[in-house]
């Protein structure tokens, strides 16, 4: 049962290392430097993979002049065998006199974040994927650069996306984000109107007016009068470099001869870079949620160039620390017992972590599975399967893979799909269910859809 009356706390803005604390740390990593190292400083990259911090906030807590959440001070001295002691850090915005709190009591003073959509930028609750972070940072900034995001739905590609956003903005680039989620159908049944609500958007997004009609024209076609568009107007209007994300791009797959037309403009926009300064300043970041299951010309296809990344499931290291940053000091069996039950998916960990911390439920009822259907996970499960119920075709292949006891193959298109919701993991196109969760809710509600 939901507990009410708590009193609401101020959330505290991060704390500083101190003179002490610094010094500390960078004794402990020169000792490193020269025992590991042969005598060569640590570039931040390298401080980055040690530590699983990113780049960015490295730079934040040893400048020392912002907070930083007190769990990376943990894991940054972890790091270099130190333990993080009261002396080394302090809270910026602690009144005087007032006494330091018990380790549970300075998290629960951060909110944790209703689970679902990013994680805002500020979040202590986000868990970096350092390595990844670090070459999407280094590759952002590159000219004409072009990064891959691929994870199925709710695994952390907006969150990922907003952060390489940031990282642009901070070395002087112009960002625009745009999601394909937001456009009208009937806008993909064409190319013109299209490319021009994708031109119209990016300009919005520059906070520049709409000036379509005196570079659009029905001689060149609709890809021409695109790149004329970003080439002589969008393009000239941007003194710094712009990173364009595109997110969802996957919602393009749809519509097959539209997205084949798309992407190789985007493919031409990056090669172009190659060797016209204009183009340079441009740098894409595409974010899909499944395998590109359409025929796509591969010398003009932007899914075969750039950077790819693939975002995988949390480990059990990154579980129990979000777990720690919710004031829960699970051991690694407890860690290991939700990470039976839903696998390392981000979401379904934050949707227990939160509900756990918010005192609604205890680990041993998430677990419990009589508790599945009308517990923490109900209203997702229903989702899930309201959307199977639209996808007959899905609905079928999925009950195969949840019925049987090794793997299941399937056509491409329906592996992918139900990759994309996150519902199997696939060797080549052989499915088993992702999680437990969703073996024993779905079990019995597809049963009658396996085929005899």
């Amino acid at each position: 049962m939901m507990q009410t009356g708590q009193p609401k706390r101020k959330r505290r803005r991060g704390v500083i290392l101190t003179p002490k604390g610094l010094e500390r740390f960078q004794q402990a990593k020169s000792d490193a430097e020269f025992e590991e190292n042969a005598g060569h400083r640590y570039t931040l990259e390298a401080l980055s993979e040690r530590t699983g911090l990113a780049v960015d906030t490295l730079m934040k807590m040893l400048a020392c002049e912002a907070g930083v959440d007190k769990q990376t001070l943990k894991v940054g001295f972890r790091a270099f065998k130190l333990t993080l002691e009261a002396s080394d850090y302090f809270h910026p915005d602690a009144q005087e006199g007032e006494s330091e709190g018990s380790e549970s009591e300075e998290l629960g003073l951060q909110i944790p974040d209703v689970p679902g959509g990013q994680v805002p930028l500020e979040s202590a609750f986000y868990i970096e994927r350092a390595v990844i972070e670090a070459e999407c940072y280094k590759a952002v900034l590159q000219p004409g650069g072009l990064i891959r995001i691929k994870a199925p739905r709710r695994m952390g590609k907006t969150s990922l996306m907003s952060r390489i956003l940031r990282q642009a903005a901070q070395q002087d680039c112009q960002t625009v984000s745009l999601s394909f989620q937001l456009a009208d159908k009937d806008i993909f049944c064409d190319l013109d109107p299209f490319l021009q609500w994708f031109c119209a958007n990016v300009g919005l997004g520059l906070q520049i007016p709409k000036r379509l009609n005196e570079y659009w024209d029905d001689l060149f076609g609709s890809k021409i009068s695109c790149k004329i568009y970003f080439e002589q107007y969008l393009l000239p209007q941007t003194v710094q470099p712009l990173v364009l994300a595109l997110d969802d791009v996957d919602r393009l797959f749809e519509y097959p001869d539209l997205a084949d037309e798309f992407f190789g403009l985007l493919r031409t926009w990056h090669e172009e870079a190659k060797n016209r300064d204009i183009w340079k300043q441009l740098r894409l970041v595409v974010a899909h949620s499944t395998e590109v299951y359409i025929p796509l010309n591969v010398n003009s296809s932007p899914f075969n160039v750039g950077l790819p990344i693939e975002l995988k499931a949390f480990t059990g290291q990154q579980v129990q620390d979000l777990a720690e940053r919710h004031g829960l000091h699970w051991t690694e069996e407890q860690t290991g017992l939700l990470m039976n039950l839903v696998g390392g998916f981000p979401y379904l960990i934050q949707v227990a972590l939160y509900h756990i911390w918010h005192q609604d439920v205890t680990l041993e009822q998430v677990l419990q599975p009589s508790a599945i259907a009308t517990g923490i996970y109900g209203d997702h499960l229903q989702r899930q399967l309201w959307y199977l119920q639209q996808h007959p075709e899905l609905a079928i292949a999925f009950a195969q893979v949840v019925a049987a006891t090794k793997p299941v193959e399937l056509s491409l298109v329906q592996a992918f799909q139900l990759q994309s919701l996150g519902l199997v993991h696939l060797q080549g196109n052989q499915a088993v269910p992702s999680c437990a969760l969703y073996a024993e809710y779905f079990r019995d509600r597809l049963t009658e859809k396996v085929p005899t």
